[in-house]
């Protein structure tokens, strides 16, 4: 039970940590621009600000894949059922393919956008554009997680909140698609936008995780001291 919980508070503190650094680099990524050609020139404009955003967002998945893994290991609550033990392994493979994007993103694509290679360039883009399709599940995780989290009696977060988040992850898992692949402007901005709502969502989630479980662990100190 003590390793439960303090793998619970370790997982909240780095989600807490993890969230705040995507959602500023949503921020600062912005909209992908269905044309490659113009996607190309919006890279070529601001090269450094491209790889700085997208090395945020390496370090800020990778710290999601740690979460992950933590609450997989400890055994909690939050992996009770099989769908929440399976949402917590998919948000940490999919955070996994898409650091791989980031880290792409920021290195060859922003080099070869800026050197106006555009061979290489498209090339790339095609690796991250296909490895950044880990990102839609991870959202799904997301809500998969927040549905749950909306439903037990030990939630961390309001209701309503985590229902805002279900949605949330939702949009993010549709906007994706709707905007890469189908080539609508909207789709993109709806996934910059409900991927934020979700990453406040996990900035909010880390937090209780983490205060909750110090708070827990402070009352079971006690009676031990006393016995």
């Amino acid at each position: 039970m003590v390793h439960a919980e303090e793998g619970t508070r370790v997982a909240g503190v780095w989600l807490a940590i993890a969230s705040p650094l995507l959602a500023a680099a949503l921020v600062g990524h912005g909209p992908i621009h269905p044309d490659m050609s113009q996607q190309m020139g919006v890279i070529a404009d601001g090269p450094v600000r491209w790889a700085i955003v997208h090395w945020a967002s390496a370090a800020s998945l990778s710290l999601f894949a740690l979460t992950g893994l933590i609450v997989l290991v400890a055994k909690s609550r939050l992996t009770e059922a099989w769908w929440t033990m399976s949402a917590w392994g998919v948000l940490t493979i999919g955070a996994l393919w898409t650091m791989t994007t980031a880290v792409a993103e920021a290195t060859v694509v922003a080099t070869a956008a800026a050197a106006g290679d555009t061979p290489t360039f498209e090339a790339w883009w095609a690796f991250s554009e296909g490895k950044a399709t880990g990102f839609m599940f991870l959202a799904l995780a997301v809500a998969v997680i927040a549905g749950n989290e909306a439903q037990t009696a030990r939630r961390a977060t309001p209701a309503w909140a985590s229902y805002v988040a279900v949605v949330a992850g939702i949009g993010a898992f549709l906007g994706w698609p709707l905007g890469m692949w189908f080539g609508i402007t909207v789709g993109s901005f709806i996934w910059v936008a409900a991927s934020l709502v979700m990453s406040l969502w996990t900035l909010w989630f880390g937090l209780r995780l983490a205060l909750t479980a110090v708070s827990q662990r402070s009352e079971v100190e006690p009676a031990a001291g006393v016995q």
